[in-house]
């Protein structure tokens, strides 16, 4: 792994600082990335690892979050351990995953074999060129085919030691403990080889990886060191938020009094809750930090300016071109023509009144988002961003953010008329009653696709119902005949039910040949002269219509029933 340089301030910008004298670097615990598809393991490993219980806490089995844990071994090696979400909905975090490592254990389930996430596992490893070590899981359960593992494997370019490459590969089997020593022999050997060091002098510089807010502490980030050592009072800057560090946690929630390179710590005392995957600085001065926050704020609103006007230019570039175009179609015309021609092709602009504008507006979903971590969010709105059912109902994201449902997202969804969606965070029973008074849904889930599901549901409650035609009865007219009620001449229809029946409550449709002359109600149905409901098949009746029609024997009657099914959104996130 090859960390970015630590930089230095220049006014309000930032300049690379030169490499650190190799004379000063010592050794630093490796950072090692558990990686695979979902369910395969991985979880359960660091709880052998780490002889805790984290598998039984995550929500469903599945781990939604990056987990950072550093773990001393019986040699007295540390070694850094990060957990990355298996699910598919957590790609951005698996990729992020591989920025900040040194080592990848692969998990590959014995008896699942190399599925969608480990192949994208692999591809982020060799992307950010990190060497691999496969560790293939629950080797003791009946159907393993560790073998089978590696062979299939060979087609990612991944070629295990066994197989002539040079890719360690170790059976084990992490409900059982079976084989994890060799595991952490084969990292640690890796790691001597890799010849991991860092500068533990001067200025801090780390990698946060995931944010979230805390009721007690505010916004907490979990971080990488890089380089340098992080101690409480130092100020930090992380994209458009800066800190003085308050407090320093390790993994077990102790208070630390310092980070050296390698370590995973959660840092309290950020003025604002960073992004996951911002580079973290160490400055001199919380002065000094606020003049690079403000700069970095101001630079990212003018190049937002820049699109912006870029976006505005390619508009009106567009409408200039179909103006001309428009007038030159018209060029040969004389000026009534070209006023007629004008008329008739802004019409349709004109056909609907203000006033009934806003009844035929399109079906939205507005919504407001929120999650415990800022990679949950993040997880979420990858999602999102692939729906492609705008044509059906269009879906807004009023608002997302980071910590539990608050005061302020009811009364958006209220102004908005939305749905909040909250993913792994909590509403308090005030919150809930004001959500209830106001007639705002709040949907909170703790496993991703169930939420996603959610979603779908509510979406496809908001599209109208299909109607459905079930044909009951079928008839044919074999003679037309004139009966005088009152003074009206009404037609009717002499008629045999050839299928089904025909039921008076019911739609009826009169088609003669391919044409439908007449849908609508009957006026009456008889048998012989008696008015009745029901014509079963192979009776004879007469009936009339709602309508004037001219009948002819030959014509088929059809009593119909429309049935509503309700409509199902198209979108397919993919899980």
């Amino acid at each position: 792994m090859q960390f970015h340089p630590l930089a230095v301030m220049l006014g309000t910008c930032l300049l690379n600082r030169p490499d650190a004298d190799p004379a000063c670097l010592v050794n630093r615990p490796p950072v090692v990335t558990i990686m695979g598809h979902v369910d395969h393991g991985k979880t359960t490993l660091l709880d052998s690892l780490r002889k805790t219980q984290i598998a039984s806490q995550e929500a469903g089995g599945i781990t939604q979050h990056i987990g950072a844990f550093l773990v001393q071994q019986p040699s007295g090696q540390m070694i850094t351990f990060l957990d990355t979400p298996g699910h598919r909905a957590f790609s951005a975090m698996r990729a992020r995953g591989t920025l900040v490592t040194d080592i990848i254990i692969l998990v590959v389930a014995a008896d699942d074999g190399v599925k969608d996430q480990t192949i994208e596992s692999i591809q982020h490893a060799q992307k950010a060129k990190v060497p691999i070590i496969v560790a293939v899981n629950k080797c003791d359960k009946p159907q393993a085919d560790p073998e089978k593992v590696k062979r299939d494997l060979l087609a990612h370019d991944v070629v295990c030691e066994e197989l002539g490459g040079d890719v360690q590969s170790v059976h084990i089997s992490a409900s059982k403990g079976d084989n994890l020593l060799d595991l952490l022999e084969a990292t640690v050997t890796l790691a001597e080889v890799l010849q991991l060091k860092a500068d533990p002098r001067g200025l801090v510089e780390g990698t946060i990886i995931e944010s979230r807010t805390d009721k007690g502490k505010g916004p907490v980030t979990t971080a990488i060191i890089h380089r340098g050592t992080l101690k409480k009072g130092c100020v930090l800057v992380a994209g458009n938020a800066w800190a003085k560090v308050r407090w320093l946690f390790d993994e077990n929630n102790r208070a630390v009094m310092e980070a050296p390179p390698g370590t995973p710590v959660e840092i309290v005392g950020w003025k604002e809750l960073p992004s996951t995957g911002k580079e973290i600085l160490e400055v001199e001065s919380e002065k000094r930090a606020r003049e690079v926050v403000e700069w970095r704020t101001y630079m990212q609103e003018q190049n937002k300016l820049k699109e912006h006007q870029r976006v505005i230019e390619a508009k009106q570039k567009q409408h200039q071109d179909n103006y001309t175009k428009g007038r030159e179609s018209l060029a040969h015309l004389n000026w009534k023509q070209k006023k007629a021609a004008l008329y008739h092709a802004n019409k349709q602009h004109m056909a609907v009144r203000p006033s009934e504008r806003s009844e035929t507006k399109e079906l939205s979903l507005p919504i407001i988002v929120k999650g415990d971590v800022d990679g949950s969010v993040e997880a979420v709105l990858n999602i999102l961003d692939s729906y492609d059912a705008d044509e059906q109902c269009q879906m807004n994201i009023v608002h997302f953010g980071v910590g539990d449902i608050s005061e302020n997202d009811i009364n958006l969804a209220e102004t908005f008329s939305g749905t909040v969606y909250g993913f792994n965070v909590a509403a308090s029973k005030s919150i809930q009653d004001m959500a209830m008074k106001k007639g705002i849904d709040l949907k909170i889930h703790r496993v991703i696709y169930h939420l996603i599901d959610d979603l779908k549901e509510e979406l496809s409650r908001k599209l109208p119902s299909l109607t459905e035609e079930n044909i009951i009865g079928e008839a044919s007219i074999l003679a037309t005949f004139d009966v005088t009620v009152g003074k009206k001449v009404v037609p009717v229809a002499g008629c045999r039910v050839q299928k089904g029946q025909l039921d008076r409550k019911m739609k009826f449709r009169l088609i003669r040949g391919k044409t439908v002359l007449w849908e609508g109600y009957l006026t009456s149905l008889k048998h012989h002269k008696d008015d009745v409901h029901i014509v079963k098949a192979g009776m004879d009746c007469g009936l009339s219509l709602d309508t004037v029609i001219g009948f002819k024997a030959g014509d088929e009657v059809y009593c119909y029933e429309e049935i509503a099914k309700p409509q199902k959104i198209s979108w397919d996130p993919g899980f």
